[in-house]
């Protein structure tokens, strides 16, 4: 098994395990990839899902190139024909999907790099070790990031910093992604399941349902104004304003104690 995946007490927890490939995605890794995030769309029981890869040395260094994830027995493809077939959700199945409307932290342990890096770029929050670097080195070998990079990183960070990036194929580490706002937390090896295991507690805290709804929100009003995202009904806001939780939240502020949440 190139993915492993289990659920537990709400948390999903999704590794690409190659580590001897510093967990490069080939095509199967990638169809485990989408099959899971599938299933984690209709898992009424997983509330938030950490990502991450294997090992000490990658998050993942993107395609397999090796093996060839620029094709399927596509090893062999080129270029243009792996842009041309389909890729649901860009990379890895998670860089563009907006399908997805439950918290993704990703955990990076260390590079982070072209498909990798658009994976993370995918996620909603990104906790990173110090070691851990980004970057999109496409451009070196000839390619492109083609499945978000080029369309995410422009529009998370300046122009310039994201050409800077998108332009040289550079690398840099966890605290130049934090300055840029790439990253969230930053923290030393050691200390990085405790960081990740307080975010996953901090989001299990809240209402699983107004999370969603507010993923959603974001997620797929990005191209509208304020004003026009605003006035969307969007069904997960909908769920979220007529749920039980919607009651217990208020009723455990008043009674003051924690709230009890069922996801309904």
């Amino acid at each position: 098994m190139s993915v492993t995946y289990e659920l537990q007490e709400h948390v999903a927890r999704v590794t690409i395990d190659r580590p001897d490939v510093l967990n490069a995605i080939d095509t199967s890794t990638e169809t485990m990839l989408q099959e899971i995030w599938s299933e984690l769309e209709n898992e009424p029981d997983a509330r938030v899902i950490v990502l991450t890869g294997s090992g000490e040395k990658a998050f993942s260094v993107g395609a397999d190139m090796k093996s060839g994830k620029s094709g399927g027995n596509e090893d062999t493809a080129t270029g243009l024909a792996y842009w041309a077939k389909p890729r649901p959700g860009g990379f890895g199945g998670i860089a563009l999907r907006t399908s997805l409307d439950i918290p993704v932290i990703a955990r990076v342990n260390g590079y982070a790099l072209g498909g990798g890096f658009e994976m993370v770029l995918g996620c909603d929050i990104v906790v990173a070790c110090d070691e851990a670097q980004f970057g999109f080195p496409e451009p070196r070998v000839g390619r492109m990031p083609l499945d978000g990079g080029m369309t995410l990183l422009p529009r998370l960070v300046p122009e310039k910093w994201a050409m800077g990036l998108l332009l040289t194929g550079a690398r840099i580490p966890a605290a130049e992604a934090y300055r840029m706002g790439l990253v969230n937390e930053v923290v030393p090896r050691a200390e990085l399941d405790s960081t990740v295991d307080r975010w996953v507690a901090d989001i299990l805290a809240c209402a699983p349902l107004s999370l969603q709804a507010i993923k959603q929100s974001v997620k797929r009003t990005a191209t509208l104004s304020a004003e026009e995202a605003q006035a969307m009904r969007l069904p997960a806001v909908v769920k979220a304003l007529e749920s039980e939780d919607s009651d217990e939240g208020v009723r455990a502020f008043l009674e003051k104690r924690a709230p009890k949440w069922t996801g309904k």
